[in-house]
This record gives C-alpha cells, structure tokens and sequence, in this order.
C-alpha cells in the first residue's frame, strides 16, 4: 500500500517521524490531503505529560488544528467533492445523547476527536468517519484563505465559545491575562464584539510587543502593580469582563481583584497537572456580584461560525502564523511551541 509521513506521539516526551498506511475510506467516509496543521498547547501538554493509552506499542498521530484539500469521497457521501478546500472541526459526539442532541457534540461523554484519541492532522492524509461526514465536523473555506489560516479556525472557535458563555457586551472593558495566541484571538474578538477597551497582560515584554504589534490599540502591561494600572485605566471601578488565557493557579486566583461590580471572569484552558486546587476570594464574588465561567472545547456552531468571521475578514487570524515547517521539522516546531517562541507554528505540507 502507499505510504504517507505522520508524526506519532510515543508517551511522554517522545515522538517519532515515521511511515504508515495511507488511510483507506468505506463508502460512507471522506479522504482529506492535510495542506496545513498547526501546533496547540493541547499537543504541547500531551507530548510534556504523556496521554492516556497511548506508548509505543499504541502510537497516536497528533494534530487537531487541520485544513486540507478533499481528495477521495465515498460512493454514499452526495455534498462534498474531490478538490473542494476544507477545515475540520476535530471533535465528534455519539449523536445519541442529550448533548448531543443539543447540538453539543463537543461535550459527548464519548466524544472522539482527531489528534486526541484518533488519528489527526500531522499526516499527509486524514480520514473523516462518517459520523464526522454526518455531524458537519467538514467545513468549506473560501478560496482567499489560507490553509495556515483555515488550521486556526480550531483554536478560535474555542475561543469564541468561551466568549459566548462569558458574554462580551458593547462598551466592555476587558483584561485578558496571557498573550500567547488564544490571548490575542480573544481580543480580537472582543473588539469584533464591541468592547471599547481591551487591556493585555503578560510576564513576558516580548509577547505583549508581539500582541500590541498586531492589535495596535490595546493596552500591555506585564505582571508588576497590575492591579494598581488595572484601576488606574478603568477610574477604580476595575473590569467588567476578565479572561484568564494562562495556565496559571496564580493568574486565576488573583483575577477577582480586578474586577467591576457584576464582573464576569472566564478561566480559559486547564490548568497543570497537580495545580488544578485554586483559592478563589468569596467574598469578592458574593459583595462584587461577579459569575465566574469554565469552558471546554467548541460546537459545530461555533467552529461554522468562526470560519465566516475569518472569511469575512474580520478576524485576521494570518498575522498570527509565525513560523511554517515541514513535516520531517515537526520537532524544531514543538520545541518552539514547547518554549513559546514566537506565536503559531505551523506545519505545512505540499
């Protein structure tokens, strides 16, 4: 059989380049050629702390941040074409349950997702089951857009759901905590959504200069008297939205003190292994009246829906690509993610 080129995750701290079987599809699947993939904190934690199941002898080929080109469609599956360019939405529910049923698949107690516990998109080649076919996980992307730019639809969909649960109302001041590149996808959707004022966080200059370069009107500060500037810019009255993008207990904890009265706080992304315990101050939530969100993931909604704001170009989701590898460079770009060098690595394929 022909061969493509994947990179497996092994356990912790190992990967390997290698060759297998280019995925063979039933009548009812979709061959995709992976033309873009880019590389998630998510991958980064998985390759730092190993993942369940998964060693030597039961290797996972990683990536769910995946854009590529239609190249073989089953006899049973009538919308999509051979040729037709396509993001893929990585998580897949049982189509049973409530969640379901609700149209969030991406909360299935049995979800399955690419680059999790099914192979993803650091191949040439990606099958889509066909209940992925069924699901909608397959979404047309404009000629215009990149595929390097069609991989982030993943990540900022996830953001976008955490700013549907959170809420970002017209006039909002808001203060995002990290300024990797979720920080910077959430605050260009804040603006997109109407806030006035969007202040950055960092304990890294480099990074907020990075941020500031690309979204010239926020407002950076590292971590030193944040919460002295954060009252400074808001007249004393603090935030009225505050999202933690960081993987930090610390950056968590110390959020109520920023915020206005009948403030909402998102904490975005998990926390490490063995730090997930966080104090938070009750009485600032109870006298403050603030409503403090989790969020996880992202709905076939939210993926469609991110796809036609960075279609429209609302969102330019290009000027966060950094840097573009090859396949067979797979570790020089997990190390740069590893260390947070630059913002989005991306692997590329001809």
């Amino acid at each position: 059989m022909a061969k493509m080129k994947v990179v497996q995750l092994l356990g912790k701290e190992k990967v390997r380049n290698t060759e297998v079987d280019i995925p063979v599809i039933s009548d009812n699947e979709v061959l995709v050629k992976v033309r873009a993939a880019s590389i998630c904190g998510t991958d980064v934690r998985m390759y730092n702390n190993g993942y369940t199941n998964v060693d030597e002898e039961h290797p996972l080929v990683l990536g769910h941040e995946i854009a590529g080109e239609i190249v073989e469609v089953g006899s049973n599956v009538n919308f999509y074409k051979s040729g037709m360019r396509v993001a893929l939405a990585p998580n897949m529910g049982c189509g049973i349950c409530d969640h379901c049923i609700s149209g969030e698949t991406h909360l299935c107690d049995n979800y399955e997702a690419f680059g999790i516990n099914m192979p993803g998109g650091f191949a040439q080649y990606v099958r889509v089951p066909a209940k992925a076919v069924r699901q909608g996980n397959i979404t047309l992307i404009d000629d215009a857009m990149s595929y390097e730019e069609a991989s982030l639809i993943e990540p900022l969909s996830c953001v976008y759901n955490g700013q549907l649960i959170a809420g970002v109302i017209p006039g909002d001041t808001v203060l995002i905590i990290g300024s990797g590149p979720i920080g910077i996808m959430h605050a260009m959707l804040a603006y997109a959504k109407g806030a006035c004022n969007v202040i950055m966080n960092d304990l890294q200059e480099g990074r907020l200069k990075d941020a500031k370069a690309i979204l010239p009107k926020l407002i950076t500060y590292t971590s030193e008297n944040l919460k002295d500037m954060v009252m400074k810019e808001t007249d004393g009255k603090g935030v009225d939205l505050c999202i933690v993008a960081a993987p930090s207990p610390q950056a968590q904890e110390e959020s109520f003190q920023y915020m206005a009265m009948n403030g909402r706080l998102l904490f975005f992304g998990g926390l490490p292994k063995g730090r997930e315990k966080v104090h938070l101050d009750a009485n600032v939530l109870h006298y403050k009246q603030l409503r403090v969100f989790g969020c996880t993931r992202a709905s076939l909604k939210s993926y469609r829906t991110s796809a036609k704001m960075v279609a429209c170009g609302q969102l330019p989701l290009d000027k966060i690509v950094s840097n573009r590898y090859s396949i067979e460079e797979f570790e020089d770009a997990l190390k740069n993610a590893r260390n947070a060098v630059s913002l989005k690595n991306v692997i590329v394929f001809k």
